[in-house]
């Protein structure tokens, strides 16, 4: 039987962590009530990693409270309701996946089962394999695996899709979100911006140590202002897109032209009657989370 957590699953207040003159963390506070997925994003050195560990009660901060599931860190690991996929984790080599996973299910006082352990992350085929055979990417299905054995209400994963290939990365969200649904949490972090876009309910951006940026996909790629005409240009000449009205940036990639504009409607007016350009497989959009990221996180 799911169980739905009424508190919080995550409030920080005014969190700092300090290493040395290093401030990893500086006055982070947010709150995200129970249920979702949320992505954590940020550059290298913003406080990604830290705020993780802070979370699963792993570092302690320097200033301010960490509540986890209304209580600690600390108390919220010790009862099962955290689970964790960390970047880093020996899988015990001569155990099949089918035993590792068994043996961590008995940690648990209500573990899911294993069917369905097995299910979320695709190990079905595996389950008798040792786990020093394993690839990378199916190893990160099985540590995956491990971290949500106990049915944990918050589940913490951290880069998550590394080393797996694009087919193990598709199955592993459809595993991520099928867990998320009945009220738990997901907290991921991230360098795959396309990943935040298309499975979190929520997006955190992070920058030197501090929050830049709380909502949802289309509210954090609001923030980069104007909106994005796409098209198929082909081999045609790309001259004079910068000077059609409402154009702030034009970029061709791969055939493919990007404009960002002040005024779509103007902008793809003027090129089906200002060009004589053929225009293919036209898209207007409020711009795509990379600009926004870009933006939230460059150095003023």
């Amino acid at each position: 039987m799911e169980t739905i957590p009424s508190s919080p699953a995550l409030a920080l207040t005014g969190v700092a962590k300090h290493f040395g003159d290093v401030r990893a963390v500086d006055g982070l506070s947010l709150t995200a009530a129970a249920g979702g997925a949320i992505a954590l994003l940020g550059p290298n050195g913003a406080g990604k990693s830290t705020t993780v560990s802070l979370l699963l009660g792993l570092a302690r901060p320097t200033a301010g409270t960490v509540r986890v599931l209304g209580g600690t860190p600390e108390q919220a690991v010790a009862q099962g309701r955290v689970g964790a996929m960390l970047q880093q984790g020996e899988l015990m080599p001569e155990l099949t996946i089918g035993e590792l996973v068994g043996f961590v299910r008995g940690l648990y006082p209500r573990p899911l089962p294993l069917s369905e352990i097995l299910d979320l992350a695709d190990l079905g085929s595996l389950v008798k394999r040792r786990a020093k055979g394993l690839s990378g990417g199916q190893a990160q299905r099985v540590r995956f695996a491990l971290a949500v054995a106990g049915a944990p209400d918050l589940l913490v994963l951290d880069e998550p899709t590394a080393a797996m290939d694009v087919e193990s990365r598709r199955r592993f969200w459809d595993g991520m979100r099928a867990y998320a649904a009945g009220g738990r949490t997901v907290l991921f972090a991230t360098h795959y911006l396309e990943e935040a876009d298309q499975n979190a309910d929520r997006v955190l951006v992070i920058a030197r140590g501090r929050l830049a940026a709380d909502g949802t996909p289309a509210e954090i790629k609001a923030t980069a202002g104007g909106r994005l005409v796409t098209f198929r240009l082909g081999d045609q000449p790309a001259a004079g897109l910068d000077a059609l009205p409402g154009v702030t940036s034009v970029e061709i990639r791969d055939g493919v032209a990007r404009l960002r504009t002040d005024d779509a409607a103007l902008t793809t007016a003027a090129l089906y009657r200002g060009t004589t350009l053929e225009v293919h497989d036209l898209e207007v959009s409020g711009g795509h989370l990379e600009d926004a990221f870009l933006a939230l996180t460059r150095e003023s």
